[in-house]
């Protein structure tokens, strides 16, 4: 994949992620939140504003983690 394909392509919110996966929003933050390539938007001064963005091969790479764990 092209790096500029990269920077284009489908981006996540938690909410989103979590209904497609069946798993609760705060057990997906923590899944995503460390993971490489996740893009954390901060909102004030409190880490409980931040948004995260999480592009489509970020997603499939932790499901695909996520499937061989089980």
């Amino acid at each position: 994949m092209l790096v500029e394909n990269l920077t284009f392509e489908r981006h996540y919110r938690i909410g989103e992620l979590a209904k497609m996966w069946g798993l609760g929003r705060e057990t997906l933050r923590k899944l995503v939140k460390d993971d490489p390539g996740v893009i954390k938007i901060r909102l004030g001064k409190k880490k409980a504003h931040t948004i995260y963005s999480v592009p489509e091969s970020a997603a499939h790479r932790i499901h695909t983690r996520l499937l061989n764990a089980a």
